[in-house]
């Protein structure tokens, strides 16, 4: 399907205003028309006979064309250009929906930057196309078009002779319209690229600050500035051509006409009021072939703008629902994954992964970076789909379940937590619109951060900054856990969720996750191995593999990975001594 084809649709939604607009259009035009016609009929009456009367009834009529030729050029652009916000409401609208539906390895592969350069830029340059752009294509073309015959009327013999030129107006417009177009999608590139560099400037200042890097980010931004800037004075140099070529072009149409066209008034074949109005209609038939011009830079620069936004909004959604289960289905918390295989971008990230949890057990994931246990839980709430017959809940493929019945029983809690610049409140029932004041005050307490909240500004009804950036990286964390904690999820995945927090913080949130995990299936990644001592099962991860298999006192015993690990990060005799009754059953004095 043509870009413009699936345009269409998005247009057609405001297809009354426009049809309105156009009327009103269509009698700007008349009236603007009617205004040579009438003054060819004043020349031509005042010429033979002047009175008062006469001055008075000509110049009403051109005063009374004017007026009401002004109220509908008003109304023109108040409709058509309004349409045309309403236009992009609605695309925008359209637009960010679909992107929410995109698989996460598109934004990947997409630098965000660009994503917002497409759905603000380039959504402008659509509007443009669709709301002036339009408006001004059907106001040249009627102009046009009723012009020539008006002026045929008057003396088709010179009005041959006007049209001479066109056919350089049109290899005009034809070559420069190319280049523009071409220039045109150079500009939004470099403007998305722009936009990339400022979004990933600002959004890691921290780590600018860190290294004393503002320098090179500013030289950086400069570049892609400067390079901006180039591709803008190339796309002016062919507009600073384009519209003066189609001066000149009419130009020698004007040069023409006068010459022949008084010759004709001498001969007699046409009148002085003829001649007149036949050259206001020439200049009225100029803005036509200006405009032409603008309308073509609008189309080109829009058209590449469109196509870009729809290489967005073509790409394939995340995911879809197969319905084979009803939204309505309950589910328990059984998982199981059998013989999993996973591949990323090309690149196998799991290899035969069985494993099997019963409701209310905790499956820990240990392993080495990147060996594909936050991939392995990705999966679990179809952040990616996983192949057919390999993860199942309840002896439910996952496929089958709606995502929403899927991730309304899933509570993830990610290693690096994200707090949106809203209320803690609504932060904290992100995703659960439902839960009350009490309910989120609950969770709180229960996980150990309501002292803090209480310690704000307005408690819970403060407003966090960016990303939470007034909260400390501890208390974003148990956020985050109440946040997922107050749905009150039948499965709880936690991915690395403790890194990020102190040891007493630790302790605090050990404490709550005896009392929330009861009854609840868990998943939990974690490289603090004193967090999963107590997991009824701990997979050991390897190159995308189990590798090991067991209690953590089976695995400290077996002397592999697992217990090199545990030996790594509690090498200290203390820290061993403290942990050695409720993790191994070994008195502290014989290790």
């Amino acid at each position: 399907m043509s870009p413009f084809a699936q345009l269409v649709p998005h247009v057609l939604r405001f297809r009354r205003q426009f049809a309105v607009g156009l009327l009103c259009l269509v009698l700007t035009t008349a009236l603007s028309l009617a205004g040579p016609w009438v003054l060819r009929y004043a020349i031509d009456d005042l010429t033979a006979h002047v009175t008062r009367g006469k001055l008075g009834l000509y110049a009403g009529l051109l005063l009374g064309l004017a007026l009401v030729g002004g109220v509908f050029r008003f109304l023109v652009r108040r409709i058509i250009v309004g349409a045309s916000r309403d236009f992009e409401y609605d695309l925008r609208n359209t637009f960010f929906a679909r992107v929410q539906r995109l698989p996460l390895a598109y934004f990947h592969a997409h630098r965000t930057g660009d994503l917002m350069s497409r759905a603000t830029n380039d959504l402008n340059a659509v509007r443009m196309m669709v709301g002036p752009a339009i408006m001004y294509m059907a106001s040249t073309a009627m102009m046009f078009v009723v012009s020539v015959a008006l002026m045929l009327s008057i003396d088709p013999v010179l009005t041959l002779v006007a049209l001479l030129p066109l056919p350089l107006v049109s290899v005009t417009v034809k070559t420069f319209g190319s280049a523009i177009y071409r220039q045109s999608e150079r500009i939004q590139a470099q403007l998305a690229t722009l936009s990339a560099v400022v979004q990933e400037s600002l959004a890691g200042v921290r780590v600018v600050r860190a290294y004393c890097r503002e320098a090179v980010e500013t030289e950086r931004f400069r570049r892609e500035n400067r390079e901006y800037l180039e591709r803008n004075a190339v796309l002016i140099r062919l507009q600073a051509l384009f519209y003066p070529s189609l001066a000149f072009i009419l130009g020698l149409a004007g040069v023409l006409v006068l010459w022949l066209g008084a010759r004709h008034v001498i001969e007699g074949r046409i009148t002085v009021g003829q001649f007149v109005a036949f050259n206001a209609y020439l200049v009225m038939l100029s803005w036509p072939m200006i405009a032409f011009g603008f309308v073509t830079n609008l189309f080109q620069r829009g058209l590449a703008a469109w196509k870009r936004m729809l290489d967005v909004m073509n790409a394939e959604p995340a995911m879809r629902d197969r319905h084979r289960v009803e939204p309505s289905h309950p589910i328990r918390g059984r998982l199981e994954f059998r013989d999993l295989s996973f591949a990323y971008n090309g690149r196998r990230v799991l290899e035969g992964v069985s494993a099997r949890v019963e409701p209310g057990q905790i499956l820990a994931l240990v392993g080495p970076t990147g060996s594909g246990k936050s991939t392995l839980l990705s999966l679990l709430p179809r952040l990616f789909d996983p192949p057919p017959g390999t993860v199942f809940i309840d002896d439910v493929d996952i496929l089958d379940l709606p995502v929403s019945t899927l991730r309304r029983a899933i509570g993830m809690v990610p290693q690096e937590p994200f707090l949106f610049s809203k209320p803690v409140l609504e932060n904290v029932r992100y995703n659960t619109l439902d839960a009350t004041r009490e309910d989120v005050v609950t969770a709180c307490k229960v996980i150990g951060a309501h002292d803090f909240v209480m310690q704000l500004d307005n408690g819970y009804d403060t407003t966090l900054e960016q990303r939470g950036s007034n909260l400390s990286v501890g208390q974003r964390q148990l956020l985050s856990f109440a946040r997922a904690l107050v749905a009150d999820p039948k499965i709880l995945v936690l991915d690395e969720a403790t890194a990020n927090i102190d040891s007493y913080t630790e302790r605090i949130i050990q404490d709550a996750l005896k009392k929330l995990l009861a009854g609840r299936t868990a998943l939990v990644i974690a490289h603090r191995l004193s967090t999963i001592r107590n997991a009824d099962r701990i997979i050991v991860v390897r190159d995308g593999e189990i590798t090991e298999t067991g209690t953590h006192v089976e695995l400290v015993a077996s002397d592999g990975l697992y217990a090199q690990l545990w030996k790594t990060n509690y090498a200290s005799f203390d820290d061993i001594a403290g942990n050695a009754d409720a993790i191994t059953g070994i008195p502290a004095t014989s290790t």
